[in-house]
């Protein structure tokens, strides 16, 4: 080998070293810039005894005719946590769901309530954002009817995805993107209340009292994951 060959593949293999620490460098920025899962799993066990069951003169009355949501081939992966309960007082019944996640990755999300609904058979009115009040916080949230041949629902939710309360499908992508780009792979909480009522005004009045009532008797470690 002449010495021009020589000094050809030093600068080859000099030029080969630094591609090579150039992109084990990038590998390791990558990786490190990668979004990892905010908050662990939580035991199905664990996660029922943190909900209150008598508070403000509401009282446990039972789980059934809550409206689920629609089974499909993710349900499995869409609720690490999935509680219904129907609570009594004088003024009437309500129905709650609570439904948690703690990976909220942009392929699965909580489903919004406007799909549950009309799988169940329900027409629904427009939605209409609102803002409920729950330990000492506004929280955006969304209300709608839902009406069938049997019953009219008055609905009141809030969907959180990490450190957001989005209204929308729309909303929702843009908090997984958002949280993605601060590093964190969102955990996610739907928390719908509703009362079979015809008068939408008394209804919501009734379940702002619940929701603000029912944050305030939570288990601390609920609270953390309802209110952020």
């Amino acid at each position: 080998m002449t010495d021009e060959n020589a000094k050809s593949v030093q600068m080859l293999s000099r030029r080969h070293l630094v591609i090579g620490g150039a992109l084990a460098a990038a590998s390791c920025v990558a990786f490190a810039r990668q979004p990892r899962v905010d908050r662990p799993l939580i035991k199905s066990s664990t996660f029922e005894r943190w909900v209150p069951v008598n508070f403000d003169g509401w009282s446990l009355a039972g789980s059934s005719g809550v409206v689920l949501p629609p089974p499909d081939s993710l349900s499995a992966r869409l609720y690490d946590n999935l509680v219904t309960r129907v609570y009594s007082a004088p003024a009437g019944d309500v129905m709650m769901l609570i439904a948690y996640n703690n990976r909220q990755d942009g392929v699965l999300q909580v489903h919004r309530p406007e799909v549950c609904y009309p799988t169940g058979g329900f027409v629904l009115t427009e939605t209409k954002r609102i803002a409920i009040s729950a330990l000492g916080r506004p929280i955006p949230s969304n209300v709608f009817t839902a009406a069938n041949a049997d019953r009219t629902e008055q609905v009141i939710y809030f969907t959180r995805l990490g450190h957001h309360y989005p209204r929308s499908w729309a909303e929702q992508r843009i908090a997984v993107i958002e949280e993605n780009l601060a590093g964190r792979i969102p955990d996610g909480v739907l928390l719908r209340v509703s009362v079979l009522s015809t008068d939408r005004d008394a209804a919501v009045d009734m379940l702002r009292q619940f929701v603000k009532g029912f944050a305030a008797a939570a288990n601390p470690s609920l609270q953390k994951l309802l209110i952020v």
